[in-house]
């Protein structure tokens, strides 16, 4: 299979005037994209969507290993997660809780960072960073906004490469820059803030190759 390609022209508005991205709410045995707070109780984590009261209790359907990040973020002093996770509502669960969440796919668990108040996050195809040095990327469908410390925004076009296992690529040579950066399913995590994402990055930049993590944001279509 050939890999896609197309190019994207269009810079502005590149992440002006965006809206807090709101799940779908929690219907019964409909498989939806949500984020939300994950606690504790005894054994079992609960589940609380963003905006919403009521919560559920989490079974690992997907086998994602959900309950062992969980417990490592626990154990460096997290008290409340966010998490950004696929699954299926249901209506058995133990007392106490409004129902039960199984979780087939996670994206993102992380104790700080961008939450339930990404005011970018449903434009987002992808974002993606790193440390040491620092720098992130937030790629949609207008353009790719690059930001690191010391050093002014870059705002270019690209053009995309996506692969059949998964992975994609988004470069430019526009404005005098060189850049290519590259995800690929992963399990990730930041050796800083111990975020998981379901996705590595490798970005290449002015004869640098930085790497991080990244993780699809709502405009991704997954």
């Amino acid at each position: 299979m050939r890999p896609s390609r197309f190019v994207l022209y269009s810079l502005l508005p590149l992440f002006a005037a965006c809206q807090v991205w709101t799940p779908k709410s929690a219907d019964l045995q409909s498989a939806t994209r949500q984020q939300g707070e994950i606690t504790r109780q005894g054994n079992t984590l609960l589940f609380t969507p963003c905006n919403e009261q009521r919560r559920f209790s989490i079974e690992d359907s997907g086998n994602t290993g959900i309950a062992r990040e969980a417990a490592n973020l626990f154990r460096d002093g997290g008290k409340v997660l966010f998490a950004d996770m696929r699954g299926t509502f249901s209506g058995s669960s133990a007392s106490g809780t409004d129902g039960k969440l199984g979780v087939d796919k996670l994206f993102r668990l992380q104790r700080e960072g961008f939450g339930c108040d990404d005011p970018n996050f449903k434009r987002l195809i992808v974002r993606a960073g790193g440390n040491e040095p620092g720098w992130s990327v937030m790629v949609n469908s207008q353009g790719l906004l690059v930001q690191r410390p010391g050093q002014p925004q870059l705002a270019l076009p690209y053009v995309v490469e996506s692969l059949p296992d998964g992975s994609s690529s988004y470069s430019s040579e526009a404005d005098g820059e060189k850049l290519e950066l590259w995800v690929a399913p992963a399990h990730c995590v930041n050796d800083m803030s111990g975020t998981l994402s379901n996705l590595s990055a490798t970005l290449h930049l002015q004869g640098q190759v930085m790497r991080g993590c990244a993780y699809p944001g709502a405009a991704s279509g997954d």
